[in-house]
């Protein structure tokens, strides 16, 4: 039996990757190392929770000891790291939170994993997820490949460059069995609503006002996040040890367009006349340091793996709002914490 440690596994993406390999492979022991921050939910995992090959520990990877005494006792064949702290606001206002969980976390797993597997390095695997931010921003061309030099320009994306050119230094100093994916921005069900998308979802439905940063031309490439998911199988599966992979969803949007394309949706599946939602668009003072374009060419993960995204920005978008329709609880659940005093924080200066 392989057994994988997952960490993070409790927030929006890693839920989903957490899902799909306890789903898919019954003979793979799973265990989900999650924090439990304000973005970590279990209720993300309710439905799969009773599996036999399915075990959650709650923990903090910027302790060592702890890391130490986990990896002793786990005897783990491999790690997928997706533990961060992800959103670029919060790392505005509080860069050093970053900086302990995406550069000295994970430091601290990759420490583990070399003290634990120093004498089968070849049959163990460290895959690293990380974002397409570290690239920094694009003008109206091009596109992020995997050579693109790295030029982060928010607190987030330098924690998680730094993050990443450690994962690259274990494999060429020690020989450890890394990769790394560099994915463009993610979409989908348990997304907690800080995240545009979600965000806006939840104030239409309320009524409330949609913030928009600056005038909306922000640009961004969108991945449907099981798509996401579906990629880092393959690459974990498949992958040549030291590799790096870009995940793109091939749908560039404005961020004012995106918006009005929501307000349409959800006009018509909340039976309202059109044009009602996009009354409470409301423009914001903009991100200090706000990139204008991302773009991911997932030209090489493709040819070499054969993985391509399965749905268009316009469907999966509708199947986005549909599922947030459909769970209210789940999203009463988020909104009710210390979301709302961070809300106000945010958006009403």
């Amino acid at each position: 039996m392989t057994k994988i440690l997952i960490t993070g596994g409790a927030g929006f993406i890693g839920s989903h990757v957490v899902r799909r390999f306890v789903n898919s492979y019954p003979k793979y022991e799973i265990v989900n190392l999650d924090k439990l921050t304000y973005a970590g939910n279990l209720a993300n995992l309710a439905d799969i929770e009773h599996l036999p090959n399915y075990k959650f520990i709650k923990g903090d990877i910027v302790d060592a000891i702890f890391l130490e005494n986990l990896f002793a006792e786990g005897q783990f064949d491999a790690v997928i790291h997706l533990a961060a702290e992800s959103h670029v606001d919060r790392s505005i206002t509080n860069p050093l939170d970053f900086v302990m969980t995406n550069v000295v976390g994970t430091v601290n797993l990759l420490n583990a994993a070399r003290k634990h597997w120093q004498d089968d390095f070849v049959n163990k695997r460290f895959y690293h997820v990380s974002t397409d931010e570290v690239y920094g921003s694009l003008g109206e061309d091009g596109m992020f490949t995997e050579t693109t030099p790295y030029d982060p320009r928010s607190p987030y994306s330098a924690s998680k460059a730094s993050s990443d050119h450690f994962v690259r230094a274990y494999h060429e100093t020690y020989g450890l069995n890394t990769v790394i994916s560099n994915c463009s921005n993610n979409y989908g069900s348990f997304h907690f609503p800080e995240k545009l998308i979600p965000l806006a979802i939840n104030n239409i439905k309320s009524n409330k006002p949609i913030p928009v940063y600056g005038k909306g031309e922000n640009v961004r490439d969108w991945l449907w996040v099981e798509d996401h998911a579906r990629a880092i199988d393959v690459i974990f599966h498949k992958a040549a040890p030291g590799t790096t992979y870009n995940i793109g969803g091939h749908n560039e949007w404005k961020n004012i367009d995106l918006i009005q394309l929501l307000c349409k949706i959800m006009d018509e599946k909340l039976d309202r006349v059109p044009g009602t939602s996009a009354k409470l668009i409301t423009y914001v003072t903009d991100r200090a340091g706000h990139d204008l374009r991302y773009a991911i060419d997932s030209t090489k993960l493709q040819r070499e793996l054969g993985w391509s995204p399965s749905l268009q920005f316009e469907e999966g978008l509708e199947k986005t709002v549909t599922w947030y329709l459909h769970n209210e609880e789940w999203l009463e659940g988020i909104t009710s914490r210390d979301y709302q005093a961070y809300y106000n924080t945010q958006y009403n200066r």
